[in-house]
């Protein structure tokens, strides 16, 4: 007689769902069916993170006895209800799986000044609430943070939690935090964004603060033509919520370019941290990161820059440091250079 797997503990947006009675003998196809029932997310558009198995060798016929799953386990949902892609009324009945990791092509940008997809920013800049941790301080510019794969490696099994910190994150923090204030924003839970980032450290260090952070609740869905229903961060949300934050005083790090389709002028697709273990004795995206922001902090006006050409435009000499009372100078060469690059 096969064994009883044990109580699942399904996470999904803020709320947590209870999967009892599988079996050892059952099949990943199985457990995703127990999540449909539960969540109104369908097998095909589910994504379960926290199962310890390669993405590649993990399939529907995989046997749950082999991903050592254990009594009151917990595990990620990411996807998208039925009611919420139904809201959506130009949305086709076919439309492929959504995943977490795809790319989004140019010519779908365009989507960033819809009305119905502005509407939803408008009503989450009036219902989210959000709770202050530190002050912003006048004059400083606006960094936005993703945490998985952008600081975090959240899939690795290791012991000790910065065995999966991204190199040199406390170094790109506390530089950062000279000329902007930082915001946090994943697309997960809130419980899970303050646990994580408590276990980092980030949240009590002594050289750097963060301003708040911004859960999956602050999110938008969108339709694309290509993906289908997508979560998206619209950066609006902030800025209606902070007039001193604009497009011109604004930069999100994220590894997956989809986060910020709302507002592609204002994101920066950084590599993802991935296989933490091995890869933290050699990534130095942080570091080269840091070095990106100080040179463009005197400008005015980041629309005038292409983030995506930032590993070239570090590198320019006429970045480098500049005398006091030079930085109009330097702002007046940056968007030169920027220009003709």
């Amino acid at each position: 007689m096969a064994d009883e797997v044990g109580d699942l503990i399904i996470k999904f947006a803020k709320d947590e769902f209870k999967i009892t009675g599988l079996l050892s003998t059952d099949t990943v196809k199985d457990l995703k069916e127990a999540v449909y029932r539960v969540t109104s997310v369908q097998p095909n558009r589910q994504k379960l993170l926290g199962l310890k198995m390669k993405p590649h060798e993990l399939t529907d016929e995989t046997v749950l006895a082999v991903l050592k799953l254990r009594p009151n386990m917990k595990l990620i949902l990411m996807g998208t209800k039925e009611e919420e892609i139904e809201k959506l009324t130009d949305t086709p009945a076919d439309f492929p799986e959504v995943v977490n990791d795809f790319d989004i092509e140019e010519e779908e940008i365009a989507i960033e000044n819809r009305e119905e997809y502005l509407a939803k920013i408008e009503r989450r800049v009036k219902t989210y609430r959000v709770n202050t941790l530190n002050e912003c301080r006048p004059g400083k510019k606006l960094l936005v943070l993703d945490i998985d794969y952008t600081l975090f490696d959240h899939r690795s099994t290791v012991e000790q939690a910065n065995e999966l910190m991204r190199p040199y994150l406390h170094e790109f923090l506390t530089e950062a935090y000279k000329n902007y204030d930082i915001v946090i924003w994943s697309a997960t839970g809130m419980k899970w964004i303050e646990t994580k980032l408590n276990l980092l450290g980030v949240s009590s260090h002594p050289e750097y603060k963060i301003c708040f952070y911004l859960d999956a609740d602050a999110m938008i869905s969108i339709h694309t033509p290509k993906y289908g229903v997508i979560e998206v961060k619209p950066l609006g949300v902030i800025w209606g919520k902070y007039e001193h934050w604009s497009e011109k005083n604004t930069i999100m790090f994220d590894d997956v370019r989809r986060n910020f389709i709302m507002n592609p002028q204002s994101g920066l697709r950084v590599k993802a941290f991935r296989d933490g273990p091995v890869n933290r004795f050699s990534d130095t995206e942080l570091l080269k990161l840091a070095e990106y922001l100080n040179c463009i902090a005197d400008l005015d006006d980041f629309t005038v820059l292409d983030h995506r050409n930032w590993r070239d435009y570090r590198k320019k000499p006429a970045h480098k440091q500049v005398k006091s009372g030079e930085s109009s100078n330097k702002s007046r060469q940056l968007q030169s250079d920027d220009s003709t690059s």
